[in-house]
Parts: structure tokens; C-alpha cells; sequence
């Protein structure tokens, strides 16, 4: 039998087909092949049309399905992994009735801001773990302030992956997990958090059904299944912020172990079965994939929104598109630790949760006319995306994260050498590599959600480490040198 895997970023959508039974990706595509329009009217805003999430995961399912010639038949689950934080709202006909307010948009960050200080800062630490911040709560109390006529005709609000699996399925329903990104969750009672729906003025009523994250939550509808090319029937039953879902797919479920990513943002994600957060709510901490009442187990997040897109920004607007993120990677790899005092601040991308929800933009500073050129800018990035992580791990260690080792897929910037060698160094911390990704983890989730695997360990038989970066011990001062200047230049901005 066969599993499904979407992972609807916000740069693409990829989907996967797995072997459940080698545990082999035997197709993989994603699209576009370029990356999904981020609609920004104006400064701090960021939206995209869920429409476009499906146009594009049935481009790639398509390709999925014709290259790899696996009879529909035999597909048994679906598992999904969603770009965290996203508000989609769906009229009473389940109609979308505005552009999904993504997770990078920063306008509601004041609203969450005086929720916090409002209700109370321990009030909501205690309970919900985090400041409602720039979350989904936050972001849909700002749709009722300033587009009333839209959220009069709000019938529910969703998060990207229960508006997929709506598409998929026809059924209305969320998580706990998906509960708990939007703030919407307390933790110390285990329920829904009325405290802050009051104070919004929001309608429970409005909160789609909990399903659990594993569980056959739905089926594929005749409809759908008709417009994929696929067979009526097959079972949902995974879902999961990308975030969480990266850690899965690491096999990262216990408490201690410690998962990264970095694509259009970086994360950094280690799980606890304590009930800590940060006071200043730098970094985060929401229900892990496998949180259950009996079997508390938390991911405690930190998220750099300016990694990936930084990279991303110098390949168009730098390389002109003509230099391959290979290439890039070479020539960042020419250049020596320090960048020759070349310092990039990578915080362009919205406000910044590790900053205090600020939005400093990014900056490049020390610039030489006679001695910088285009490699030393391409190092200089990956260095402040590197250091950005570190930055966030020292907060992440005095909420009692100890990170020795982290896990992350070969994908991405963790592509470069250069950050590679560059986090190892500066964090002193082993990072291992693994031959996977959200796709593949969420097939395998959903393997685990169907009852096909009788234990999540079942599902990670075939996870490969494909190569380890150690630090670098003979250049730890040069490493430990330029992040220091690199903190000076982010304390004057």
C-alpha cells in the first residue's frame, strides 16, 4: 500500500508518495516551480488565495501520479503539513471570503500586543504558553475591527491544512495542535481557551470540530476524488503545522530531541513534556504532533522569518537569477569566516517573534567598496541566517532546552556548507542529516493515523542520515568573533 503526502508551504506545494511498506519515497513534485505569489498591499502585510494552494497541489499530485504509474487503489491514507499560522474564513456555503492572512503578515502584532498586557501577561503565559502575539486569533480579531461586513459573513475559521483537508474531504475541522498555533488553546486546562475568545469577542461557534491529529479524521469525497484522479475513499488522517510536522518527519517525538529547518523562515524546534515558556514569548511553545492529556509532549519553537527568502531575495535581485543556489553556495564558501567584517542583519520578512514581535528590516552593514564583492555578500547572509539561529538558541537554553545534536532533511539552506559549518561553530552543536522532508513526513503521519503502522517507529525504519557536520574546534574564536560583532550591529539597530 501507498501513502499521500501535501505540504503546502508558502514558496510551493509538494507532494509525495510513499512505499509504506519499504518506507521509500517513490515520487515526489512540487509546484509552482518558482514560488507561490505572497500579496503584500501594504507594508507588513502578506496574503495569499487558497485557491492557488490547490491549483497547485493538483499540478504536483498530477505529476505524482503519472510518473510513478502507482495504481489509486492502492493509495490507503492522506497526511497533510500546512504553513503555520495562516486565517482562511468560510462563509455558511464554505465559500473563501477574503485572501488567507499568512503567517508572516504583521498587522495584527498591536492587537495581540494589548490582548497580552491586557488579560494580563502570567494570565497568558500560564495558559496559553505564549502572548497571543501575531497569531491567528490575533489576525481574525483584526478582520473584525477593520472588515466587519467580512466577518459577519464568517460561518468558520480555519488554519491552511483544515482548509486543505476541507477541499479534500467536504468536513469542517481542526486540531489541537492547529488550536494551540492560533493561541486558542489552554494548557492548563485542556480545552479551549474562552479566556481569550471573550476578550476578542469571538464566537466559539465559529471553531471548526477537533478531530485528533492521528486519526482516520475524513475521507476523500466522490467530487474530489473525481477532480484528482483519485479513488472515493481514501482515508485523512494526519495533519499537522509544518513546524511539528518537520519534527515528525525527523522522527523527533521525545523529549530532548531537537529538529531544524530552513526555508523561507528557520526554526529551530526541540519538544518538552514540561509546561515552560519564555516570558518575553520570544520563542514558543505549542502542542507537539503526539500531545495527548495523558502524554503531554510540547514543541517549543523559534522562528527566524528572514532565512530562505533572504537567500532567495540575493538569487534574483544580486545574481539576477543566472546564478544557481549551488553556485551561491561556492562562492559563499571562497569567502573566510567574518565575511571580512561584511555583517548582515537577515530580519526582512515581517515582525520577529525572537525580536519582540519588532520589524527591523534587513540590513547589510560594513560594506568596503575595495574589498567587498558578490561572494562576500552571499557569506555575509548565510552567517547572519546562522547567527540569527544562535541567537535564538540561547533563549531556547534558558527555557531548559540542552541542544547537542539537531536533526534536519537535507534541503535548503541546510544545502550550504557554509551554514552548515557556520551554526555548527558558532552553536557548538552537532547537526545531522536525514533523506527527508514535510511531504514525506506527513505520508508517514498519515501511515501512523490510519492504523497502517502500528507504532510511529514502525513509520521511520528507512529514515537515512545522509551526513553529519561537527563543530569546527580550530575555528571556534573565528566564529565566536564574528557573531559578537554581528549581536553589536543588531543592538544598534
Amino acid at each position: 500500500m501507498y501513502l499521500l503526502g501535501f505540504d503546502i508551504g508558502s514558496s510551493s506545494v509538494k507532494v509525495s508518495l510513499v512505499n509504506g511498506e519499504t518506507g521509500d519515497c517513490v515520487g515526489s513534485s512540487f509546484s509552482p516551480k518558482k514560488e507561490i505569489i505572497i500579496y503584500s498591499s501594504s507594508a507588513g502585510w502578506a496574503e495569499q488565495d487558497p485557491e492557488e494552494w490547490w491549483d497547485n497541489l493538483k499540478i504536483a499530485l498530477c505529476d505524482v501520479l503519472h510518473s510513478t504509474l502507482v495504481p489509486v487503489e492502492e493509495i490507503e491514507s492522506i497526511g497533510i503539513s500546512y504553513q503555520m499560522h495562516g486565517l482562511v474564513l468560510l462563509d455558511k456555503n464554505n465559500q473563501v471570503l477574503r485572501p488567507s492572512i499568512i503567517w508572516c503578515d504583521s498587522r495584527a502584532t498591536e492587537i495581540g500586543n494589548k490582548a497580552f498586557k491586557e488579560i494580563g501577561g502570567e494570565k497568558c503565559l500560564s495558559t496559553l504558553l505564549n502572548s497571543p502575539g501575531n497569531f491567528t486569533a490575533s489576525k481574525l480579531k483584526w478582520v473584525k475591527d477593520n472588515e466587519p461586513s467580512i466577518y459577519e459573513k464568517t460561518a468558520h475559521f480555519m488554519l491552511p491544512g483544515d482548509y486543505i483537508a476541507y477541499r479534500l474531504s467536504g468536513e469542517v475541522q481542526t486540531t489541537v495542535g492547529g488550536l494551540s498555533e492560533g493561541i486558542l488553546w489552554n494548557f492548563k486546562e485542556n480545552c479551549l481557551s474562552k479566556m481569550l475568545l471573550d476578550y476578542y469577542g469571538i464566537d466559539s461557534n465559529l471553531i471548526p470540530s477537533i478531530v485528533p491529529t492521528f486519526s482516520i479524521q475524513s475521507e476523500l469525497c466522490r467530487s474530489t476524488a473525481k477532480e484528482l484522479g483519485l479513488r472515493e475513499g481514501i482515508k485523512i488522517s494526519y495533519r499537522a503545522g509544518d513546524q511539528p510536522n518537520n519534527a515528525l518527519s525527523l522522527n523527533v517525538l521525545n523529549p530532548g530531541e531537537v529538529a531544524a529547518t530552513a526555508g523561507t523562515s528557520g526554526v529551530v524546534y526541540g519538544v518538552s513534556d514540561e509546561l515552560k515558556y519564555d516570558p518575553k514569548s520570544r520563542v514558543n511553545t505549542f502542542a507537539h504532533v503526539n500531545y495527548t492529556n495523558k502524554n503531554r509532549r510540547l514543541g517549543i519553537l523559534l522562528c527566524i522569518n528572514g532565512t530562505g527568502i533572504l537567500n532567495s531575495w540575493l538569487n534574483k535581485n544580486v545574481g539576477g537569477s543566472s546564478i544557481s543556489y549551488e553556485k551561491m553556495n561556492e562562492m559563499a564558501a571562497s569567502v573566510a569566516v567574518g565575511s571580512d567584517g561584511l555583517i548582515v542583519l537577515p530580519f526582512g520578512n515581517g515582525a520577529e517573534r525572537v525580536l519582540e514581535n519588532k520589524n527591523p528590516g534587513a540590513v547589510i552593514s560594513g560594506l568596503q567598496f575595495n574589498t567587498h564583492n558578490t561572494s562576500h555578500l552571499f557569506r555575509a547572509a548565510q552567517e547572519g541566517i546562522a547567527f540569527s539561529f544562535r541567537y535564538g538558541m540561547e533563549i531556547l537554553e534558558e527555557t531548559g532546552m540542552d541542544m547537542k545534536v539537531i536533526r534536519a532533511g537535507m534541503a535548503n539552506m541546510f544545502l550550504s556548507p557554509v551554514f552548515r559549518e557556520t551554526l555548527a561553530g558558532v552553536s557548538g552543536t552537532t547537526i545531522e542529516l536525514y533523506n527527508t522532508d514535510g511531504s514525506v513526513g506527513a505520508a508517514r503521519g498519515a501511515g501512523i493515523g490510519s492504523g497502517y503502522y502500528n507504532t510511529p517507529s514502525e513509520a521511520f525504519t528507512n529514515l537515512k542520515k545522509l551526513g553529519v557536520t561537527e563543530p569546527d574546534l580550530k575555528k571556534k574564536s573565528q566564529y565566536e568573533d564574528a557573531y559578537e560583532q554581528w549581536k553589536v550591529q543588531l543592538k544598534r539597530d
